[in-house]
């Protein structure tokens, strides 16, 4: 299984380094960040960043990622999700791998992409709870538990339900293909 991985510098912590490690064990994980080699969190953590999501403006290699990788995971973190919800060419790719009908996962503030990306009218989110009123000014019902699925989307309101959330998301991808 091949994992795509966006973030920002100043994500949470937990949020990026545990899907990280433990998409590594389901095979290849590519990170996408604002930078390439150590991206540190807002607790001091970091990871090492593959690839700058500025190659996402390139469509060629954005339809490449959209062919090759089965799951997408969009971790949280305030600050990071301001900087990455601002970059249209972050929200087009998560558009485009919504349309493809792939498996998302989204976790706390994550949910913001989801809501710049325009996929959420109409379906059951979770999100970080500061965000209820986001989401469901987005058209989408909020829903307050531990892992929430609906299509294609897998998400939930907080690094507490990591393993819920991020099991079920994998098994999903591995669904999906087949």
């Amino acid at each position: 299984m091949k994992t795509l991985i966006i973030t920002w510098e100043q994500y949470q912590d937990q949020e990026v380094i545990y899907p990280y490690y433990r998409a590594q064990e389901e095979g290849e994980v590519a990170l996408f960040a604002n930078k390439l080699g150590r991206v540190h969190g807002i607790l001091g953590a970091f990871v090492t960043a593959t690839h700058e999501i500025s190659l996402l403006q390139d469509e060629k290699i954005a339809s490449d990622y959209l062919e090759r990788f089965d799951l997408l995971i969009l971790p949280g973190g305030v600050k990071a999700m301001e900087k990455l919800r601002q970059d249209r060419w972050v929200t087009k790719f998560i558009a485009s791998w919504d349309q493809k009908g792939k498996i998302i996962a989204s976790t706390c503030s994550g949910a913001q992409l989801l809501i710049s990306a325009e996929i959420v009218k109409g379906r059951d989110v979770s999100a970080y709870i500061g965000m209820e009123i986001d989401v469901k000014n987005a058209g989408a019902r909020y829903v307050n538990e531990p892992c929430v699925e609906d299509k294609n989307l897998v998400s939930s309101p907080h690094y507490d339900h990591m393993s819920i959330w991020l099991s079920t998301a994998i098994r999903r991808a591995k669904e999906f293909q087949g």
